[in-house]
């Protein structure tokens, strides 16, 4: 059973950046996404990595401003996001699967709480 912890939520200014971090013993054997929802909006898969690190997609909404990364010797991926937006306000989840990286999230076997994150002046 994977456990996966976010944390690095908060409040930002527009412009501003914060980075996410999924934690979990055994993520190395896993892709990892991370997903958004926002109140009264359906959950939005933002990107992901595969088991390497090597391979990794993101969302056109978050490209070129998110960046997301892993590092399997402290069991950990991250999601860095910068230029933010009031949009990208939502709670953020990190999802492990075994298969390869997937936009659908009934792919993902295993989910964390979650993560607050608002973009707000």
């Amino acid at each position: 059973q994977l456990q996966l912890v976010e944390s690095g939520g908060g409040l930002v200014q527009p412009g501003g950046s914060l980075r996410l971090s999924c934690a979990a013993s055994g993520l190395d054997f896993y892709a990892i996404g991370w997903f958004r929802q926002a109140p009264g909006k359906e959950r939005e898969r933002v990107s992901c990595v595969g088991i390497s690190g090597g391979s990794t997609d993101y969302a056109d909404s978050v490209k070129g401003r998110f960046t997301i990364s892993r590092d399997n010797a402290k069991n950990t991926v991250y999601l860095q996001m910068n230029s933010l937006k009031p949009e990208d306000t939502a709670v953020y989840y990190c999802a492990a699967t075994i298969q390869v990286c997937s936009g659908y999230d009934y792919d993902y076997d295993y989910w964390g709480q979650g993560t607050q994150v608002t973009v707000s002046s």
